[in-house]
């Protein structure tokens, strides 16, 4: 069951890499992802319950050495994240201040190695798969859009966008499917909405995630 949830986690994975690529057809110019740059490896991001588990499978069958690097990069990019949150406490009543600050802060991804290299590139969150072109969220009622900050792509100028919600809700979706196997009651299935913070991930047991015993 479980890898019938990978499989289908995998084709929304290449849905995000044929939209990626059809916007960076159109734009070649405005496109500015090369290898080694990680300029997106530098930022607070969670995943949905499906991609945890998901990375957290294929991270247990890394080189063990790998493996420790990337746990003590996970526990660094924690005590940040931590400090961060520390530091924005000035903003206790207003918490899209939090949410915005953290956005810009700049803390490493675990999986990023000091050669700028991902040690998952091919199994890499959805998120990481579509930075670099253009990206929309909904915002209440309304759409935002978003863009890589070193990209060529210019304000006030309309272009194709990736509607990242539709790639999210399969996601949610998923990630139900994924709790249910694991045998969360009905009532705590709302735990499939949830984003969880990578460096986090990488220290929770497999079965803990598919049984959304998140902490």
């Amino acid at each position: 069951m479980i890898d019938n949830l990978f499989s289908k986690y995998a084709t929304v994975a290449q849905k995000a890499d044929i939209l990626f690529k059809s916007i960076a057809e159109k734009y070649p110019l405005s496109v500015k992802c090369r290898i080694r740059c990680c300029d997106c490896c530098y930022a607070v991001f969670g995943v949905f319950p499906i991609e945890a588990a998901h990375l957290r499978y294929h991270f247990n069958h890394l080189d063990r050495k790998i493996k420790r690097d990337v746990l003590r990069r996970a526990e660094k990019a924690d005590d940040e994240i931590l400090r961060a949150k520390d530091r924005l406490q000035v903003f206790d009543n207003k918490p899209q201040m939090q949410v915005y600050g953290l956005g810009k802060e700049r803390i490493r991804c675990p999986f990023l190695t000091d050669r700028k290299e991902c040690v998952l590139y091919e199994k890499r969150p959805i998120i990481c798969r579509i930075y670099g072109v253009p990206y929309s969220l909904k915002d209440g009622k309304k759409e935002k859009s978003h863009v890589c900050g070193v990209s060529g792509f210019q304000e006030k100028v309309t272009y194709p966008t990736v509607k990242l919600d539709k790639l999210y809700n399969e996601l949610v979706k998923l990630s139900r499917e994924l709790l249910t196997v694991g045998g969360t009651p009905i009532v705590k299935l709302n735990k499939a909405n949830l984003m969880l913070p990578l460096s986090r991930v990488l220290r929770m047991p497999f079965e803990a995630i598919i049984k959304g015993d998140f902490g």
